[in-house]
């Protein structure tokens, strides 16, 4: 009732009575009123006038439950939000939620990780207060050999937020699934599948998203940034979660119909900052260097060959010239 409350007071031009709510939500008018207290305690600048109602002023830069399902406007991605305000890792509190029986589209938040994840046992610095953390639960209907491909839906989803909110940022990704601002990572992407052979139980799609951070630890400064040091102001982080919510289930639709990114591709390229630049590639077989020249429609990165040869990488560690530290 807390988050319909605070939607309904968000949503309304002007004030909105207590007597208003009581009958939308079948609650006292000490409830309304006892929810309106708690939403003052944390934060919210809620106007109370007798005849009148309550009205919003301002709110705080607050991740919470509540906070995210007053403002959420998509028809599954994130409509429903565990928060916490530390966990070890959304991750890991996802595949648990999962095991009980969480819903496609369960978002999992917290404030601070203390064992937050990266790619290839990485850990991802998680102070609380500043930075995003969450973990998006996926109960997808398609075949295993199609999930990798998710994390590059996250990847666009999470640069075309940032774009479209702040168009001044140079926004870019660095195949498959690292988003930078310039040259610096603004945000990682950590996808985890529990499936059998022919069968996906469940997909977790774990994203950080550095905010309002300002310090890094020394051996980061150089190839990590926030979005706060870019700007030179605080940004508001449940507008960025709840854009990427809203980006993620419109390519997700896009995507389920194929079961590829055909439909993204160009959009995906246009961000992709290994196009057309010298790039080395960790093969397992062996390294080689070449020029990257985008996706194909099964997300694998496109690399021209020195000797007029093509490959297509579809998983390993892929540096691009000018990019943390590749020369």
């Amino acid at each position: 009732m807390k988050a319909e409350i605070l939607r309904a007071i968000r949503n309304s031009k002007d004030h909105i009575s207590g007597q208003e709510l009581c009958e939308r939500f079948g609650v006292s008018r000490t409830a309304v009123w006892k929810v309106i207290k708690q939403l003052q305690a944390e934060g919210y600048d809620i106007e109370a006038v007798t005849n009148k109602g309550y009205k919003l002023l301002s709110y705080p830069d607050l991740i919470s439950a509540c906070e995210l399902m007053s403002r959420v406007n998509t028809q599954w991605a994130g409509r429903k939000v565990y928060f916490r305000r530390e966990l070890t890792s959304t991750n890991e509190y996802a595949k648990l939620a999962a095991e009980e029986g969480a819903v496609h589209g369960a978002l999992v938040v917290a404030d601070k990780q203390t064992s937050g994840k990266g790619r290839r046992g990485r850990t991802w610095i998680s102070p609380a207060g500043q930075n995003i953390y969450m973990s998006l639960l996926l109960r997808p209907d398609f075949s295993p050999n199609n999930a990798s491909m998710l994390t590059l839906l996250m990847a666009v989803s999470v640069a075309e937020v940032l774009h479209h909110l702040h168009p001044e940022l140079p926004v870019g990704i660095k195949w498959p699934n690292d988003v930078l601002i310039g040259d610096k990572k603004v945000c990682g992407i950590l996808t985890e599948m529990d499936a059998e052979p022919d069968y996906i139980h469940n997909v977790i799609v774990g994203v950080g998203i550095n905010v309002n951070q300002t310090e890094f630890d020394e051996e980061l400064q150089a190839m990590a940034t926030s979005l706060k040091l870019e700007k030179g102001m605080p940004v508001d982080r449940a507008q960025i979660i709840l854009g990427v919510m809203d980006y993620f289930e419109y390519y997700y639709g896009l995507f389920t119909e194929h079961q590829d990114v055909s439909d993204f591709v160009n959009i995906y390229d246009s961000y992709l900052v290994n196009r057309g630049k010298e790039v080395r590639v960790l093969d397992p077989k062996g390294e080689y260097e070449g020029k990257a020249e985008g996706i194909n429609d099964r997300g694998e990165l496109i690399v021209n060959l020195p000797d007029g040869g093509v490959r297509t990488v579809s998983s390993g560690e892929v540096s691009v010239r000018g990019i943390y530290g590749y020369v």
